[in-house]
């Protein structure tokens, strides 16, 4: 939810109206609009260049990941794993839409180092695969746009670390 919407529900729950402080937090947040919009949009409209230039940075890194034996080791688990690194693309601009990581946990942290775990996926490896992620996205952005993106990329990165 935005934070629009925290507002409104966390004051009727209490019943009343929106302190001084939270409408000042709507309109800092509405100011944002645009710039959350266009980053959303370039992160969107860039996922296969983002995901691909990440992945081969990962791969350089970590050859042993699509060596033999390795987790991204043959056609359909590499294909796996950019599914992934697409869908973590996803969710980083959920949050940024909604100025929020509440998405972000809500959506896709909840139980994934388990899952991941029992999957046999390494999850220093994920952690690495973020990191590259949020290399290529942040160079694709203005040096401010890039600024209020990070945040959302570390806020993955401290959480499945």
């Amino acid at each position: 939810m935005s934070i629009v919407s925290n507002v409104i529900l966390k004051a009727d729950d209490e019943l009343r109206y929106p302190s001084s402080g939270e409408l000042k937090n709507i309109k800092d947040f509405l100011q944002t609009g645009e710039q959350r919009m266009r980053i959303a949009s370039t992160l969107a409209e860039n996922e296969k260049k983002i995901v691909q230039q990440a992945s081969k940075q990962l791969w350089q890194k970590r050859p042993d990941f699509i060596a033999p034996g390795g987790n991204a080791y043959g056609e359909r688990q590499r294909a796996l794993c950019l599914r992934d690194y697409g869908w973590y693309l996803r969710l980083i601009t959920y949050g940024v839409l909604s100025g929020d990581k509440g998405p972000i946990e809500k959506i896709g942290l909840i139980g994934v180092r388990e899952m991941y775990n029992s999957l046999g996926v390494p999850v220093p490896g994920m952690v690495e695969s973020i990191r590259c992620l949020k290399e290529a996205s942040l160079g694709l952005l203005s040096s401010e746009d890039a600024a209020e993106a990070a945040p959302y990329f570390d806020y993955i990165i401290q959480t499945m670390s």
